[in-house]
C-alpha cells in the first residue's frame, strides 16, 4: 500500500513538472554535444596539429644549421614580429604587398563582416582610435542591424511564406501544416543551391588555392556568422578586379544572411517545431485563466460584503428592538376569555 502510494507520489510529481524535466534533459543533451564535439576535433586535428609542428621544428632547425652566423633569439624576434602583424593582416612576403587591408572597398567589406557579427579577425584596426571607433561603432551598429535584418525578413516572409501557404492550403483544401513542412523544404534546397553550391563553384573557380569543399566550407562559415577567419576571398596575389570582387562579397554576405534568417524563421513557424519548443517551455498564465481568477476573486469580495451588510442590517434592527415584549391586550368585548 505504501509503495503505491509512493509511485503515485512520483508520478504525479513528474507530471507537474513535466517542462523542468524536459529542460533539464536539454541541457544534459547539450553539454554532451558539447563533449562529442571536442572530442571528435581533438581526435581528428591533434595529429595535424603534432605534424605540422614538428615540420616547423624541422625547417626552424635546417634554417639556422645554414646560417650559423644568425642567432636563434634574433630569428625568434623576427618571427615574432611578422606573427604580430600577419595578426592583423599585414604580411611581409613579397606576394601579398600589393594588397591593401585598409582601401574603401577592404574597409567597407570590414564594417560589412562587423555589423554582421561574422568578424573573419584576418584584419583588425592597428591604431587606437580606429579601436575606439570600432567599439562605438559596433555598439550603435549592430543593433541597428538586427533592427534591418528583423524589418527586411519580416515583409519577405509575408511574400514567400505566409501566403504561398494560406494560398495552396486554401486553394487546394491541403492540410496547413502539410502544406508548410513541404514550403520549408523547397526553400531551403533553393536557398542551398543559390548561396551554396553556385557560390562554391563560382569561389573555386576564382580562388587559385580553394576546392570546392574548401568554398562550401566557406560559404557556410560566413552565412552561419561563425567566421574563423580561415578563408577570406580576394586576398590572393594579383587577384583580378579586387576592389569589385570585394563589392561583390559584401553584397553576397548581406544578401545570404537575410535569406538565411528567412530560411530559419519559415522552419520556426512550422507548427511541429513550435510543439516541441512548448516542451521545453515555462506554461504561462493565460488571460482567460487571469479573467476567471479576478471574477472569482470579485465574486467571493461581493458575497464577502454583501453578507456583511445583511449582518450589519440585522444587528441595527435588533438595536432598535426593546429587550422586554409587551403583550398587545385584546380590545374589552373580544373573545378572549382572559379578559371575559
Amino acid at each position: 500500500m505504501l509503495q503505491s502510494l509512493t509511485s503515485n507520489s512520483c508520478v504525479r510529481l513528474i507530471e507537474s513538472h513535466k517542462s523542468t524535466w524536459y529542460f533539464l534533459f536539454l541541457v544534459l543533451g547539450y553539454i554532451l554535444y558539447l563533449i562529442f564535439g571536442a572530442v571528435v576535433f581533438s581526435s581528428v586535428e591533434l595529429p595535424y596539429e603534432d605534424l605540422l609542428r614538428q615540420e616547423l621544428r624541422t625547417i626552424k632547425k635546417q634554417f639556422l644549421q645554414e646560417n650559423q652566423c644568425l642567432s636563434e633569439e634574433r630569428l625568434e624576434e623576427f618571427l615574432e614580429k611578422a606573427l604580430e602583424a600577419s595578426n592583423y593582416g599585414v604580411s611581409i612576403l613579397n606576394n601579398a604587398s600589393a594588397n591593401w587591408n585598409w582601401d574603401f572597398t577592404s574597409s567597407l567589406f570590414f564594417a560589412s563582416t562587423v555589423l554582421s557579427t561574422t568578424g573573419y579577425g584576418h584584419t583588425a584596426p592597428l591604431s587606437d582610435g580606429g579601436k575606439a571607433f570600432c567599439i562605438v561603432y559596433s555598439v550603435i551598429g549592430i543593433p541597428f542591424t538586427l533592427l534591418f535584418l528583423t524589418a527586411v525578413v519580416q515583409r519577405i516572409m509575408i511574400f514567400s511564406t505566409r501566403r504561398p501557404v494560406m494560398y495552396v492550403s486554401t486553394r487546394w483544401g491541403l492540410s496547413k501544416p502539410l502544406v508548410a513542412v513541404v514550403h520549408a523544404t523547397l526553400l531551403a534546397i533553393l536557398a542551398a543551391s543559390c548561396f551554396f553550391l553556385i557560390p562554391a563553384a563560382i569561389f573555386s573557380s576564382l580562388e587559385e588555392n580553394w576546392n570546392f569543399l574548401e568554398s562550401i566550407y566557406f560559404c557556410f562559415i560566413s552565412l552561419s556568422t561563425i567566421g574563423l577567419g580561415d578563408y577570406v576571398p580576394g586576398e590572393s596575389f594579383n587577384q583580378r578586379f579586387r576592389q569589385l570582387y570585394k563589392v561583390g562579397i559584401t553584397v553576397y554576405l548581406l544578401l545570404g544572411l537575410v535569406v538565411m534568417l528567412v530560411v530559419l524563421e519559415t522552419f520556426c513557424e512550422l507548427q511541429q517545431l513550435k510543439t516541441l519548443r512548448k516542451m521545453f517551455y515555462l506554461k504561462k498564465e493565460k488571460p482567460q485563466d487571469r479573467l476567471a481568477i479576478l471574477e472569482h476573486d470579485h465574486l467571493s469580495f461581493t458575497s464577502v460584503s454583501h453578507q456583511a451588510n445583511s449582518t450589519s442590517l440585522k444587528e441595527d434592527k435588533t438595536k432598535d428592538v426593546p429587550f422586554v415584549s409587551v403583550p398587545v391586550l385584546a380590545s374589552p368585548g373580544g373573545d378572549d376569555p382572559m379578559i371575559n
